[in-house]
């Protein structure tokens, strides 16, 4: 692995005696001041907190979120596992903006190549975009999921930043996006331009309401994803009020880390970045404490990963094929065993298998099965057909 040392700086914690007995604080090896940089052959997670926040919108003092969230984590206990996790310490503030932005892009990079899974602790949501550029050379195409209440599109005039980086994202060259999901969107925040653009790009998007009203459609949305991006003002102000532009709807804060448990359990999950958290705006370090949590969660759900995708053994699922159109087409559904989770498998030209081999087995849940039996195409199965071809 490229040295990535020289991007990062030391942490200012507590020595580690200083935690509880079997609390993470003293399972997380830590790049302090004085000491060298972690060895990083062997981890599975790295935690890396950066500073940069001068393009996050209305939202000044958020580059301060990994060193008021670690003290919380650190006092958590941990689960039933030996975590092999480093905090990496703090990408500070480049000279100029895009010197962050390479320097996270640079860090992700290395970490992902060598399938450690970073946890990135932002600064402005515009972040979202070095991280994306990390998997470049990496993947052919990834899939990105964005938790927020808005779409942050912009317009094609709009400045860069965290309320208009998707946008860019989207033009990207070389483009290695194959779809971008949206959970818990909030229709009076949304423009109708933008909800139309989505369904010309078959593109997901899910409105908070709907969500809220069946947690567990999330997971399969969330377990297609490579990178996931969550925008800390998507959860609630009274549960999540370090947020300068947090509002009063939103998901509650247990909601939010069931979202980062069901990432945690996701096999295909590479990156992970959570932003916008504002300890200037906290209180008593409320939001700080529950991004501590839902990063635990991820971290449980992370060592709790049932490695069954992708596919191994043949005999470790069942297989159901589902008539559609009076027998003239089917669709091939996989269960597994270990896990009781769904795939559906959606054709492509084999001219494209490079590219979209990966993209093929589309998670889904028992609902979509059901709705397959009834000769109703699920949605996931036919935008990802639509991409695919």
């Amino acid at each position: 692995m490229e040295d990535i040392s020289e991007f990062l700086s030391p942490v200012n914690i507590e020595e580690e005696n200083s935690f509880p007995e079997n609390t993470l604080g003293t399972s997380i090896r830590k790049f302090v001041d004085g000491k060298p940089f972690p060895e990083l052959k062997g981890v599975h997670l790295a935690i890396i907190g950066v500073e940069e926040e001068r393009r996050a919108v209305n939202n000044e003092g958020c580059g301060g979120a990994a060193n008021a969230m670690r003290p919380y984590l650190y006092n958590l206990f941990k689960g039933s596992y030996k975590p092999r996790i480093v905090d990496l310490g703090n990408i500070k503030q480049g000279h100029a903006v895009k010197d962050s932005y390479f320097a996270l892009t640079s860090v992700c990079h290395q970490l992902i190549k060598n399938k450690i899974v970073p946890i990135v602790i932002g600064g402005g949501q515009d972040l979202t975009f070095p991280m994306y550029k990390a998997f470049d050379k990496i993947e052919p195409t990834i899939n990105l999921v964005d938790v927020d209440a808005k779409f942050d599109i912009g317009g094609p005039d709009s400045e860069f930043n965290s309320s208009a980086y998707l946008g860019k994202i989207i033009l990207h060259q070389p483009n290695i996006l194959f779809n971008y999901s949206n959970i818990g969107y909030q229709t009076y925040f949304v423009q109708q331009k933008e909800i139309e653009l989505f369904h010309k790009l078959y593109f997901d998007a899910y409105r908070l309401g709907v969500v809220r009203d069946a947690m567990e459609e999330v997971e399969p949305i969330v377990r297609h994803a490579d990178l996931l991006s969550f925008d800390m003002s998507a959860i609630r102000m009274s549960d999540a009020p370090g947020n300068n532009n947090a509002s009063p709807n939103g998901f509650y804060g247990e909601e939010a880390c069931q979202i980062t448990r069901y990432a945690g359990l996701s096999d295909k999950l590479g990156a992970i970045g959570f932003f916008e958290m504002n300890p200037a705006k906290d209180k008593r370090g409320q939001t700080a404490h529950l991004l501590a949590q839902m990063i635990w969660y991820f971290i449980d759900g992370y060592y709790k990963r049932f490695q069954d995708f992708p596919f191994r053994k043949k005999s470790d699922y069942l297989k159901y094929r589902v008539s559609i159109k009076e027998n003239k087409n089917e669709i091939v559904f996989y269960k597994s065993k270990r896990s009781d989770r769904w795939w559906m498998e959606v054709p492509y030209p084999t001219q494209k298998k490079f590219k979209y081999e990966r993209q093929c087995l589309v998670p889904c849940s028992y609902n979509d099965y059901l709705e397959a039996t009834k000769e109703e195409v699920p949605d996931r199965w036919w935008q990802t057909y639509q991409k695919l071809t």
